[in-house]
């Protein structure tokens, strides 16, 4: 379907003070949010009912991979709610003491946004249930004989937990939370519109299909294409007039060895291994994370989802197998036993 040509730019001047290229990307309101339509309806409704009764939103956890916005939907409502947002993450909750100190700030209210949620400690997770339930904190005080708890009352707030990982999140933690909510890669027309949203914001000339070009490369996360955005935006400052166009933003993620499929080196250097150096797999994480150079966790949280959702790889019970697509992006054609044996039922686990 061909699309109009859009141009979004500041000045004729062409020049952009530099407060603009630091302007902030994320949507401050939920019109504004763009994707992850189910989601947002469902927070938009939980709002309106909030203000109608004149209570406070109960707890929220957001799921799905980095970069899909997560933190952004928190910070809407928290103006939604017309109310304070605090932000930490889960590894910089050491002690109670640090998770008292949030709470007993928290307004009538207020929001504690908590990035990494499955990174808690177990004894902070405890300390935070009745904290979520009842809104009271029972901190222990001294050690030994002398030890004794101190029951505080705390301001009716609301937790919102984000997480890459919802299946490391323990089930009483879970089910604590009124609202599960999953966050969804995008697809290429969606990141279009981000793409021309966060131009316009940093004062780039950017067209319809320049910003669909950047958008396809993405991996289906606004966070990547915003990243993708301000390269070109650099290269077309110094190469081409300031104007990304579609061969602009070719041009320009060719240099970061970005292809069509959005591939960057590292994944092109795990197909290659998984089929040239282990046969097309089975091969566990481990050994492919040491074969290619970067740690297994890496390849587990950042390259294996999107080649997985791709269809590029499966993980299965014997470990990571190269599919169909995997030969294909290099130029191999799959060997008769994986064109038997995956390809008629084996699947992935």
């Amino acid at each position: 379907m061909a699309h109009e040509s859009k141009v979004f730019r500041v000045g004729e001047s062409g020049e952009v003070a530099d407060a603009d290229f630091e302007a902030p990307l994320r949507p401050p309101l939920f019109e504004e949010f763009q994707g992850q339509e189910k989601t947002v309806e469902r927070l938009q409704l939980m709002v309106e009912a909030a203000k109608m009764r004149g209570d406070v939103l109960q707890h929220i956890l957001l799921s799905g991979p980095p970069g899909l916005g997560k933190t952004t939907l928190a910070y809407i409502l928290g103006n939604a709610m017309g109310t304070e947002v605090k932000s930490t993450s889960g590894p910089m909750i050491e002690k109670a003491g640090d998770l008292a100190g949030l709470l007993t700030n928290m307004q009538r209210g207020g929001i504690l946004f908590i990035d990494e949620i499955h990174r808690l400690q177990p004894a902070i997770e405890e300390y935070l249930y009745p904290a979520m339930e009842d809104f009271k904190l029972d901190i222990l005080i001294d050690q030994g004989p002398s030890a004794r708890s101190v029951r505080l009352n705390l301001a009716k707030f609301t937790l919102v937990g984000a997480t890459t990982r919802s299946g490391m999140i323990s089930s009483p933690l879970r089910s604590r939370f009124g609202m599960n909510c999953r966050l969804d890669y995008y697809d290429a027309e969606q990141l279009r519109g981000i793409v021309e949203r966060s131009a316009g914001l940093l004062g780039v000339g950017c067209d319809s299909e320049g910003a669909l070009e950047i958008a396809r490369r993405s991996r289906g996360t606004p966070r990547i294409a915003n990243n993708l955005l301000r390269w070109a935006r650099d290269y077309a400052q110094v190469r081409a007039d300031g104007l990304i166009t579609k061969e602009t933003a070719v041009k320009a993620l060719e240099i970061l060895e970005i292809d069509a499929d959005g591939f960057d080196e590292m994944d092109k250097r795990i197909l290659d291994c998984l089929i040239n150096k282990f046969n097309g797999g089975p091969v566990g994480v481990n050994s492919l994370a040491v074969a290619v150079g970067e740690e297994s966790g890496t390849l587990e949280e950042v390259h294996e989802p999107y080649l997985i959702m791709q269809g590029y790889i499966a993980r299965t019970a014997q470990g990571r197998v190269a599919m169909k697509r995997a030969y294909e992006k290099i130029g191999l054609p799959p060997p008769m036993r994986q064109q038997r044996d995956l390809f008629e039922g084996a699947g992935g686990a």
